[in-house]
């Protein structure tokens, strides 16, 4: 029954992961196309929000790609380099595209204050028609890419593609304005509003992204608790020490541990026990364990 439900939980994983990047690769095709009519608009409407919104879509595009190619990248084995494989590099595309959605708001936010201090003109109408047919296309890519998975490169991928949807709606919202009201200041305090929501988002992937490149214990796991449920439930085992937990990805938790064990206890089924509780209770499928009778070697 375990190895069958290991076999399910592979391949669940694995037909997750071939949907995450098939998703992708449509979102950025999709953006990538539609790049350079936002940025011809933004130059001809003289629009900020279309203008942040067509500086978003290239670092979409560059990013999307970025994520797509970290993915396929992450389907290799392990090699003589990297015995762990290639998944690290989607942690690496995400904390890249977390840190150039920051870099994009601060320019954002110096370009709205600037227009606060001295309004521009704009031209309402190519701004609301460019900024219309972004809004249905980043909506249908966003729509591709949220709920793929817990994959945190999927997800800063779908932050990218939420803030062109987000300046698209600002574009539209401040084309009107300025076309029945002729208020200038609605451009830029609109891309205010996106600086906001988009900043936000942005460090929380640079945050989760840097956790895990800094080997830091997923968030779903308490090593204490680890320790005392498989002193409590292995038989044979009487403590456990050396506890050490990271992740190659957001999905894929890694521990070593050190386990003293009863000199009369059988250690091969002492490890295969420790490694089931480890799988079932707290979602660990890779561990390393070393197990000792007596004092630990390495203290």
């Amino acid at each position: 029954m375990q190895v069958c439900n290991a076999l399910a939980h592979s391949h669940s994983h694995t037909h997750g992961a071939d949907h995450s990047e098939k998703m992708l690769g449509r979102a950025f095709a999709l953006i990538a196309g539609f790049m350079f009519v936002e940025v011809a608009g933004g130059v001809l409407a003289n629009s900020l929000t279309l203008l942040a919104d067509a500086g978003h879509m290239f670092l979409d595009a560059s990013a999307l790609g970025f994520s797509w190619y970290a993915m396929r990248l992450s389907r290799r084995g392990d090699d003589r380099k990297l015995s762990y494989g290639y998944h690290r590099f989607q942690v690496l595309a995400a904390f890249v595209n977390g840190l150039s959605l920051m870099a994009l708001c601060v320019w954002i936010l110096y370009e709205s204050f600037t227009r606060l201090q001295t309004p521009e003109q704009m031209l309402p109408i190519p701004a609301f028609a460019v900024a219309s047919v972004g809004f249905v296309i980043n909506l249908v890519a966003f729509r591709w890419l949220h709920g793929t998975g817990d994959n945190a490169n999927v997800r800063s991928a779908a932050l990218h593609v939420l803030g062109d949807l987000l300046g698209s709606a600002a574009a539209i919202t401040a084309a009107l304005t300025v076309y029945f009201t002729g208020w200038l200041y609605a451009d830029p305090l609109l891309a205010l509003v996106i600086v906001a929501i988009l900043s936000r988002g942005a460090w929380r992937v640079v945050r989760d992204s840097t956790h895990i490149l800094l080997e830091g214990v997923p968030n779903e796991l308490d090593l204490e608790q680890i320790r005392n449920t498989l002193s409590r439930e292995v038989p044979g085992v009487i403590e456990v020490h050396h506890v050490h937990a990271w992740a190659l990805t957001a999905e894929k938790p890694l521990l070593t541990l050190h386990a003293n064990v009863d000199e009369q206890t059988e250690l091969g089924a002492v490890v295969t026990s420790m490694k089931a509780v480890l799988s079932e209770t707290f979602g660990i499928h890779h561990s390393t364990i070393q197990v000792e009778h007596g004092s630990c070697p390495d203290d």
